[in-house]
């Protein structure tokens, strides 16, 4: 009976005509305010922005003519080494006196350059065409440096002559002095052997590193200059490192592939 006369009263009370309808609370409103902006920033973005793709390649920062392994033209034992690891050399100069059936005889450098490592020491027996040193050409000390990438045949197909590269060089703190600013001044056509990366660095052990994973592509990237640094070259820093790099120094290059839009419009 409590709930008969319940329903009765209801249904002869007057509709409440005059009162607003509330459709939504002002902080549901809020919510959908800040909705509607997300999705229309992120509409505009989807038409206009774009999507910086980047390709991460393993490199060395070496001279534009690269090295040279000397090889002795003579057998016999070493007895004199005349020049120290680290020495810059001209052409024809003497490195290395070896005591032949014939005499003795002196091993001189090809090209004109700074002797990187010496394989022959005293009282070594070398053969004829024995690896026993390493010359990196170069003019003078003030010969600028560049940066070669060694890059997989299909990842250097995307790379684009004139793209951005950002450089880690491993003797440089990238979290304390940033990375060195570069970009691609050409791109190899034809994939290097290990034998012929050797013969360009001069060393055996970079050329099977870099082809370790197959014959790649070699990528030139011309560093960028500074007059305001310690280095000469432009970090992503101020100043970069308060001290010079060297050449035969490992890197890692982020090359910044050409933009691409995250959305493709079908049209008909």
């Amino acid at each position: 009976m409590q709930f008969r006369q319940q329903a009765l009263s209801k249904l002869q009370s007057p509709e409440q005509l005059d009162l607003p309808v509330r459709f939504a609370r002002p902080q549901g409103l809020l919510v959908l305010a800040v909705t509607l902006a997300v999705m229309a920033a992120a509409s505009f973005w989807a038409v206009t922005g774009s999507v910086a793709s980047t390709l991460d390649a393993p490199g060395i920062l070496t001279h534009p003519r690269g090295s040279y392994v000397l090889q002795s033209p003579v057998a016999g034992q070493v007895t004199q080494v005349l020049a120290d690891e680290g020495a810059s050399l001209p052409a024809h100069a003497p490195l290395l006196k070896v005591r032949t059936a014939q005499g003795e005889q002196v091993v001189r450098t090809i090209d004109a350059g700074r002797l990187t490592s010496v394989t022959a020491t005293i009282g070594a027996v070398v053969t004829t065409g024995a690896d026993v040193a390493s010359v990196e050409r170069i003019d003078g000390a003030d010969d600028p440096l560049v940066v070669l990438l060694y890059v997989s045949g299909a990842g250097a197909a995307a790379v684009p002559v004139g793209a951005r590269v950002d450089l880690t060089v491993q003797s440089v703190p990238a979290q304390r002095y940033g990375v060195l600013r570069g970009k691609v001044a050409a791109v190899g056509r034809v994939a290097q052997t290990e034998q012929q990366i050797t013969r360009f660095l001069g060393d055996a052990q970079l050329g099977a590193q870099f082809s370790e994973h197959g014959r790649p592509l070699a990528v030139l990237v011309k560093i960028e200059r500074s007059d305001s640094t310690k280095s000469g070259y432009r970090w992503s820093s101020a100043d970069g490192p308060p001290y010079a790099i060297g050449s035969m120094t490992l890197a890692t290059g982020s090359v910044r592939l050409a933009d691409q839009r995250p959305i493709d419009w079908l049209l008909p």
